[in-house]
């Protein structure tokens, strides 16, 4: 595994959603750690699809954005930027109201890429609504 170093924080990473996407979905990040985001979402009427529930693509977003986030936090010696190669999201559940959580956590940190996964799940009843991976390939020049 390549040296890394954690680049980012709670407030860094609050900080970066104003006036963007993560802003308007209400994602709040509420933990920070080498290999792990964690991050927050009120199910509101602006982001549920015409059948009540929470949009695939809202839950697909948020995943992605958290993984993304997680680069910061394993940020290779030498790198200067990344970019996802590949994304997959299966749902097996969904969220009508209250708040869900995305925990997104690295499964492999290597010098030219990195897999992560992300859980998103209900916080009223604990249940799993998503299971997220995302493929990041690191940039050296």
């Amino acid at each position: 595994m390549p040296k890394t170093t954690n680049q980012t924080s709670i407030a860094d990473l609050n900080h970066a959603n104003i006036g963007k996407l993560p802003e308007h979905l209400g994602l709040q990040v509420t933990q920070v750690a080498e290999g792990r985001v964690v991050g927050r979402v009120t199910v509101r009427p602006d982001i549920v699809s015409h059948t009540g529930y929470l949009f695939a693509g809202v839950g697909l977003t948020l995943a992605d954005l958290l993984c993304a986030y997680g680069v910061s936090t394993m940020w290779p010696e030498g790198a200067k930027n990344f970019t996802t190669a590949e994304v997959k999201c299966n749902f097996i559940g969904t969220a009508l109201e209250g708040e869900v959580e995305i925990i997104a956590t690295i499964v492999h940190s290597g010098r030219t890429t990195q897999l992560w996964d992300a859980e998103i799940i209900s916080v009223s009843n604990g249940k799993r609504i998503a299971l997220f991976r995302a493929t990041q390939i690191i940039l050296y020049s």
